[in-house]
């Protein structure tokens, strides 16, 4: 297939993702039945943003056209280890791979086995010499390049068996907040979502923010409230209930709206539930400091917009690791 060839097809992917489809429908549950965090909500609001920022023919002609891309490529095979924290949080990956025109060879997460499993068993039925181009394994070996997602624990592990191949490996990241006070109530409601969907699970929600000594709090527990349904879902609750004992247990001050813990914490990273803050008193060096940050991925009020941290073009390439300038230059 031809670059353009390619194009065309994922935009019917996209139309696919759209649809009312029986098979895709039933599929949709059984993702959410084998992993409950993935409820029915983000899988439809991971697959909206998939379909409306990746699988426009306006957005993939731009995205490509940055590129030389060239249809005598020849092709390598590429292994992908994929994470499993959200619903099909890998998709960007293999588009990747496939836009490019090389093979790829999919490791998925247990977490997230079942969507994109579908999506391209669907492809071989409408295009059957694809399965010549993309296949799974539970164990990568004999690829030519890879590039595999995981916590800074397993990339030890992944710079070990890969290190010696072309290579992108993805370690812990998350992302952080700076507010100065004078947001509004939409732009509150905005940063809910920035924290809460996917239950906080994604690189790109924010876990810490940065607030300006004296901040009131009220209004930004009020506008998390948006989410106390929360509360109803057994895992969030478990979390949300053994983190707020440990705080009462260590005797740590904490707010909280009864779905979401507010706690004074350095660390980048928060637990599930539970999200940190640190006051500010220079916001110019503190705005320098994160940038510098390896461990950040995305940073709301600066350079993301509130409510669009989980909303990535296709030229967000995480860890600031240009996928397709790897995959162009193998």
């Amino acid at each position: 297939m031809n670059l353009a060839e390619r194009i065309d097809l994922m935009i019917e992917v996209g139309k696919y993702l759209q649809s009312d489809h029986e098979d895709w429908q039933i599929v949709k549950q059984k993702a959410f039945e084998k992993n409950r965090w993935f409820i029915p909500e983000f899988i439809n609001l991971s697959v909206k943003n998939i379909v409306t920022e990746f699988l426009q023919k306006d957005k993939l002609e731009r995205w490509t056209r940055s590129y030389y891309l060239d249809d005598n490529i020849t092709p390598k095979n590429v292994g992908i280890v994929m994470a499993g924290n959200i619903p099909l949080v890998g998709f960007h990956d293999f588009l990747s791979v496939f836009i490019a025109g090389h093979k790829q060879t999919i490791k998925l997460s247990s977490k997230d086995d079942v969507l994109l499993k579908h999506i391209t068993d669907t492809l071989f039925e409408w295009q059957p010499s694809l399965h010549n181009s993309i296949s799974f394994a539970d164990m990568l070996k004999g690829c030519d390049a890879y590039i595999a997602t995981g916590s800074n624990n397993t990339a030890r592990y992944f710079d070990y068996y890969f290190g010696r191949f072309p290579n992108i490996i993805r370690r812990n990241r998350t992302s952080v907040a700076i507010l100065t006070g004078n947001e509004t109530a939409d732009e509150l409601e905005s940063l809910a979502d920035d924290v809460h969907l996917y239950f906080g699970l994604g690189c790109r929600n924010v876990t810490k923010i940065y607030v300006p000594a004296e901040y009131d709090f009220v209004p930004l527990l009020n506008a998390f409230k948006k989410y106390a349904y929360f509360s109803d879902h057994t895992k969030y609750r478990n979390n949300y209930d053994y983190n707020l004992a440990l705080l009462i247990m260590n005797n740590v001050y904490y707010m909280t709206n009864e779905s979401i813990l507010l706690v004074e914490n350095e660390q980048l990273f928060s637990p599930i539930s539970q999200l940190n803050y640190s006051f500010y008193t220079d916001i110019n060096q503190l705005q320098q400091r994160l940038e510098n940050d390896g461990n950040i991925q995305c940073i709301v009020g600066d350079n993301i917009v509130f409510g669009k941290a989980q909303q990535p073009s296709l030229f967000s390439y995480s860890d600031g690791i240009d996928t397709m300038q790897f995959l162009l230059s193998l």
